[in-house]
């Protein structure tokens, strides 16, 4: 059974919980990670998300985006996603910021890392339908049309910002 681990919303780590438990139950506040990754041209990676996902199955979603599991380390967590979702190696990663996400279904605090990098993907298709790098006005573009999952039209701001800063 997958343990995820749980937080409080200062992201303490306050003991464990399965999937089946966080999802379903927003009072639960679970860790996760997600990478950016953006290309040399500047345009970033977004993945399809599986239509056999039990949330936002088929829509484009954060280039990695995954649990910690109980008692993993944040940074392995990334390493691990990193490798899982899209074969590639996130060492060179910064990170950005962590935010907390609050829904009817669940509660995410997710740690944000940045990755520039040509390394070649290859997506896992357990995970993901597709995946392409897009240019920051073709995201742009599709936010508000239910393209892209609810939790990355609300991290997209907290992105353009932390990537302006950082160049």
């Amino acid at each position: 059974m997958e343990m995820f681990q749980l937080v409080d919303r200062k992201g303490n780590r306050v003991g464990q919980a399965s999937r089946e438990e966080c999802h379903g139950n927003p009072l639960l506040i679970h860790l996760v990670v997600h990478l950016h990754l953006f290309d040399p041209a500047g345009r970033l990676y977004l993945q399809k998300r599986s239509m056999r996902k039990d949330t936002n199955p088929g829509r484009w979603d954060t280039s990695v985006g995954g649990h910690v599991s109980a008692g993993e380390e944040v940074g392995h967590a990334l390493l691990r996603e990193a490798r899982e979702e899209l074969g590639i190696d996130a060492a060179g990663s910064t990170f950005l910021y962590s935010w907390l996400s609050e829904g009817e279904f669940e509660s995410e605090l997710a740690y944000c890392s940045l990755l520039e990098s040509a390394q070649p993907i290859h997506p896992d298709p357990a995970e993901i339908d597709e995946g392409r790098h897009f240019t920051l006005d073709e995201v742009r573009g599709m936010m508000g049309t239910g393209s892209l999952t609810p939790m990355f039209e609300r991290e997209w701001p907290m992105l353009l910002a932390a990537r302006e800063k950082r160049q």
